[in-house]
């Protein structure tokens, strides 16, 4: 039996990533010239696991496997090793001849003598081990090779270098850099790598799935794709930590493994070298004349001379351009850290402060890691540090500054305000929503009367809405705290603009005037001005129909900056002002820039915003396979992250999606969901979105009066009620499904009302729909045409091509009722190839019905054509055909690369061809001669 299929039979997970390593040391094993293999690599790397799979495999292929591990306390006991390798064939000693039998019992300690030479002690091993191979082949493997004895190490390369070949064999393992009383100068060796990044994540996700993104991504980095440190390090982490809810700590503590394979090490050094390793680790940046100059703080003789022994031990080493210190592997950095005496690590802290008196942020930190007593300068310095370092979105150093300024703040109230701004920062921008409420229990404590704080009042309506708590108390608490504030509605206050726009989202997911009231009352207030992004949005979500061309191009304004914004924060608030503008696609880029950060490890709130705006936007541009991909992952993120309050959005864009393509069960599974999570929590918006699923799923199944019904509940015939956002995104829903009723009045009211709005100058796409909502009501023909024709040739229309289809359709449909079939059938063609294209079956089969009925006959013909290709299926396969990865063209298209392939995967039969290599040929056919 082959080794590898052996060993990977065993257990899939232990071995993802090593099926070329296993292959190579099996190749070399059972080479004609080969037999024998040094295997090496960094402590945890695997080596002893992929000796069991040797091993394992080799015994199921009949050969007799002995083995033998090198240890500390036997390495001054002669020969201990070759007794365990060489104890299975006790019995087979009588087939020796006397004198060889003598000398290995007396070698092997069976008999008392006085000890053989160490030459006819290898011979005499040699002869051993050719008469069991006679038998079976023999396999010996060595594990832990420098703790071998020094005489037990002399037999063993004696034997690597006379084995016979095939019938004996010769495997080790060695730790890197390792001493040993085993010579291997000349025989065949393999240093075991790390696990490349792909594997690695493999591993984490197999053994750990419940990690959430954040967590899992600093964990793959600290582990450098070391397996035992991949399998452990999640081991060592509070069950909050590993989902995300509680913040990980700056050096992530060890497990007990891990502490005897790095601890042991650091431990085993000399304490100059160890106290220039704490430095080293506490500063982070490997900066040699810092790393003097600290050490010669702490201890005036110190020499960066002494890192010798570290760099001996393959712990560290110094690299010449730029000359700084890294350490072979982060776990190293634990472990000193670990092994460090508090004293010794405050010692050191202060040193590092007194080195960096001209660098402010890393003094700071440096300070109050050093500072045990409460010390107001130092907590200020703290929480001055902490803003800067949110200016740059690195929210979680901010909540460990602000934190650490907490416990060293002398006053109860400093210290309560502090721990709830970081109570906020963790709501607000981590999603960090266990560790939030800790924080503002505690700052509750510190300061009884500081619950009305901005800060600590938006942290509680993260964690009220978050839970089973319901909107109006949420918005009931920050009304409350922002009436009450001493900030004097400042409107350079951050806590006061946050608490704001917060408080905008609370109103929006409410849709009744009552809740926007105290908004509207607060924002006319702040002085000298409100800021332009705050404004605009309180415009566009409050009654965004009635949306002005000011405020419209106030918003473009501050969307053309969205591409160089590096607040998170601030991202995704422009995302959100842009929803109901239909204005999506202009912050896609900044969007994916926030996911991307987000899957790399950076907090998860972010992450989930950027990808709401994402699946919306692609709802609306057709590209329905990414909407459910990005979805899944949003709910994936709500689920393991906490942030439940975004779930509803999620199962509202697959709503969307299923209900469009004619899964209408799964459409109104998703709508219920979304309903019964809301109506008791008064989220009406919510409940406004799950309607237009319930509409779109029945007008699908041709259940125009269901349909109407629905839509006539957000948005009544003949009205776009203030503060019902959804009203301008569900008119022509209401409209269709009002004239497919015979209900003429009520669409003809609904057309009326919407020619007072602004809807249609929101967005081309509204525009769109607009003019064909109009034209479904108006009564003359010629009319009705140009209407018609001025909605389809509006600019940049394929772009939607769901919304383009659904025109098509109804144009179609008005032709066809009105007998001028022959003029019916170009639209309903139209409708009938987008429907087609979208895999939109229930609509395809209203459109295929429809031209039928004009007198076409219609079959369900497989495609076979660049024009079958929707837009964004064109560009992919263009992009495809000039040679890009799917990772390139993803990076192009602001989409994902398994959005890419699944393009492709559509792509190729509609084109009749089965790889990439055709796609040029098949878009641009050579002329025929």
């Amino acid at each position: 039996m082959n080794f590898a299929d052996a060993s990977r039979a065993g257990s899939a997970d232990l071995f993802v990533g090593r099926n070329q390593d296993l292959d190579r040391i099996c190749d070399q094993l059972t080479a004609p010239a080969g037999g024998v293999l040094l295997l090496s690599g960094e402590p945890g790397v695997g080596k002893s696991a992929l000796l069991d799979a040797v091993a394992r495999a080799s015994a199921q292929d009949g050969t007799q496997v002995l083995r033998a591990a090198g240890a500390e306390f036997e390495v001054d006991v002669s020969y201990s090793a070759l007794n365990q390798i060489l104890l299975p064939l006790h019995d087979a000693l009588d087939r020796l001849a006397a004198p060889s039998r003598e000398v290995m019992s007396i070698a092997l300690g069976f008999e008392a003598g006085p000890l053989p030479k160490r030459l006819v002690v290898c011979n005499a091993t040699l002869a051993l081990l050719r008469a069991a191979a006679k038998e079976h082949p023999v396999l010996l493997i060595v594990d832990d090779l420098p703790w071998v004895d020094r005489a037990s190490a002399a037999v063993f390369g004696f034997l690597a270098r006379r084995l016979p070949s095939n019938r004996i064999r010769f495997l080790s393992a060695s730790r890197v850099g390792a001493n040993s009383f085993f010579d291997g100068t000349g025989l065949p060796s393999y240093e075991l790598p790390a696990l490349d990044a792909e594997s690695a994540a493999r591993l984490v996700d197999l053994r750990f799935p419940e990690l959430t993104h954040p967590v899992r991504h600093r964990l793959l980095d600290a582990a450098q794709g070391n397996p035992l440190a991949l399998l452990e390090l999640p081991v060592a982490l509070r069950a909050d930590q590993g989902y995300a809810r509680g913040i990980l700590p700056t050096v992530l503590p060890l497990s007990e493994r891990l502490q005897s394979l790095f601890v042991s090490r650091v431990r085993a050094l000399p304490s100059p070298t160890g106290r220039l390793l704490l430095l080293a680790t506490l500063d982070d940046t490997g900066d040699l004349g810092v790393l003097s100059a600290a050490a010669h703080i702490m201890d005036g003789e110190a020499d960066l001379r002494d890192l010798d022994p570290a760099e001996q031990d393959g712990l560290v080493r110094i690299e010449e351009s730029p000359r700084r210190l890294v350490f072979r592997h982060p776990l190293i950095k634990s472990a000193v850290v670990q092994y460090a005496t508090s004293s010794g690590r405050r010692a050191a802290h202060r040193a590092l402060a007194q080195v960096l008196a001209d660098r402010p942020e890393r003094r700071a930190w440096h300070l109050g890691e050093a500072t045990l007593e409460p010390d107001e300068k130092v907590a200020l310095l703290l929480e001055r540090t902490a803003r800067r370092i949110m200016d740059r979105g690195d929210a979680v150093a901010a909540i460990a500054a602000l934190t650490r300024a907490a416990d060293l703040s002398p006053l109860g109230t400093d210290r309560a305000r502090r721990l709830s701004e970081a109570a906020y920062v963790g709501a607000e921008a981590i999603g960090a929503l266990q560790n939030a409420s800790e924080l503002l229990e505690d700052a509750w404590r510190a300061d009884p009367g500081h619950g009305t704080s901005l800060r600590s009042a938006t942290a509680a309506v993260q964690l009220v809405l978050n839970s089973d708590g319901d909107l109006e108390t949420a918005h009931r608490l920050l009304v409350g705290a922002i009436e009450e504030g001493d900030h004097g509605y400042d409107a350079e206050d951050p806590a006061l603009i946050d608490a704001l726009h917060f408080l905008l989202l609370l109103c929006n997911y409410g849709a009744r005037e009552g809740l926007w009231t105290p908004y509207y009352a607060a924002v006319s207030r702040l002085r000298p001005t409100p800021p332009p992004l705050l404004l605009v949005a309180a415009r566009t979500w409050g009654d965004p129909a009635h949306t002005d061309a000011a405020t419209l191009r106030g918003l473009d304004e501050i969307i053309d900056t969205a591409t160089k914004e590096t607040d998170p924060a601030r991202v995704v608030r422009v995302g959100t002002a842009a929803v109901y503008t239909d204005r999506l696609s202009a912050v896609r880029e900044a969007a994916w820039r926030l996911v991307r950060q987000g899957r790399g490890g950076n907090p998860v709130r972010r992450h989930i915003g950027a990808l709401l705006h994402l699946c919306l936007d692609d709802y609306h541009r057709g590209n329905w396979a990414e909407t459910l991909e990005l979805s899944e992952e949003g709910l994936t993120l709500c689920e393991k992250s906490g942030y439940s309050i975004c779930t509803w959005f999620f199962q509202y864009t697959q709503g969307l999606v299923t209900a469009s393509k004619g899964d209408t069960d799964t459409a109104h599974a998703l709508a219920d969901a979304m309903t019964n999570w809301a109506a008791p929590r008064g989220f009406r918006e919510t409940v406004h979105c799950a309607l237009e699923v319930h509409a779109l799923a029945d007008i699908a199944d041709g259940d125009f009066d269901g349909a109407f019904n629905r839509v006539n509940v957000i948005s009544p015939a003949g009205t776009f009620p203030p503060y019902v956002a959804h009203a301008s995104l569900v008119f022509f829903d209401l409209v269709e499904a009002a004239v497919r009723t015979d209900r003429r009045a009520e669409a003809t009211a609904h057309v009326r009302a919407l020619r007072r709005t602004n809807v249609a100058g929101l967005s081309p796409r509204l525009a769109l729909l607009a003019a064909g909502a109009e034209a479904l009501v108006t009564e003359d023909e010629e009319q009705a045409s140009r209407l018609f024709a001025e909605a389809l040739s509006a600019p940049d229309a394929d772009r939607w091509p769901f919304a383009l289809a659904r025109v098509h359709l109804a144009q179609g449909e008005r032709l066809r009722r009105s007998r001028l079939l022959s003029a019916s059938k170009a639209p309903l063609t139209a409708a009938l190839k987008a429907f087609q294209q979208l895999d939109s079956s229930a609509w395809a089969e209203r459109a295929r019905k429809e031209l039928r009925a004009a007198g076409r006959v219609v079959d369900h013909p497989e495609t076979r054509s660049a024009a079958a290709l929707t837009p964004q299926e064109r560009e992919i396969a263009e992009l495809a055909a000039t040679g890009l990865t799917n990772k390139q063209i993803a990076e192009r298209l602001f989409i994902s690369h398994r959005t890419v392939g699944a393009h492709l995967y559509q792509i190729y039969p509609k084109l009749g061809i089965a790889s990439r290599m055709a796609l040029r040929d098949a878009l641009h056919p050579p002329e025929q001669t």
